[in-house]
């Protein structure tokens, strides 16, 4: 999991709302069980944070952030996720929702991708398809939505799955935007969360894992 700085800061309520530590760790560990339990990759059994200051995210190819709409990262940090990309590792954002968080996400992106195009990811992308062909995709919801009559937040009333790909056309950074995986795996274990959204985001998430070490 990525740790950053909050484009709010501070200690309002609104700060709180965002951050890499929401779902942490429940999310995290539960992903890490289905992870061990459906696939033979030898995943560790512990959920383990690394950031942009330091270089332990280097011994790690796939990394996790959530609420990427609150993220702020300096320059520096912009370019050292570009360099840890174009060493081969691979970044799966998740867990923001609507315009404006889009802006702020794609705001730092930018500073470190900004030669990389934002596309969306099509269905016939092996993406989807290299464990669980994940043809007929729905909106995950949080737990924020229960009890479910509706499943977006804020103006993101469409799921979109989204990438920026390298010189050869691998997806290095998979973007879900309007969307919860990270609610799904932490809350898979409650009979309040439907389980057609927490079997979607645990295959969701293995795909990109497989795909990551595999593509």
């Amino acid at each position: 999991r990525l740790r950053y700085a909050n484009v709010r800061g501070g200690g309002s309520m609104l700060a709180m709302r965002g951050g890499w530590t929401v779902d942490y760790p429940k999310a995290d560990r539960q992903f890490l069980q289905g992870v061990r339990r459906l696939t033979r990759l030898q995943a560790r059994s512990m959920e383990h944070v690394v950031d942009l200051i330091s270089d332990d995210i280097y011994n790690y190819p796939f990394t996790y952030a959530v609420e990427v709409g609150h993220w702020n990262l300096p320059d520096e940090q912009a370019r050292k996720l570009r360099e840890y990309i174009d060493r081969g590792g691979f970044l799966m954002t998740d867990d923001f929702h609507g315009t404006y968080a889009w802006d702020i996400f794609a705001t730092s992106l930018n500073k470190g991708f900004g030669d990389r195009a934002i596309t969306d990811i099509e269905n016939e992308d092996p993406i989807f398809h290299v464990v669980f062909d994940l043809n007929d995709r729905m909106q995950v919801p949080g737990i924020i939505n229960y009890p479910f009559m509706q499943t977006h937040e804020d103006d993101g009333f469409e799921p979109k799955w989204r990438a920026v790909r390298d010189d050869k056309g691998r997806i290095v950074i998979g973007i879900c935007h309007n969307m919860d995986q990270g609610d799904a795996w932490e809350w898979a274990d409650s009979q309040h969360y439907p389980e057609k959204y927490a079997s979607q985001a645990y295959r969701t998430g293995i795909n990109y894992i497989v795909y990551a070490m595999t593509h």
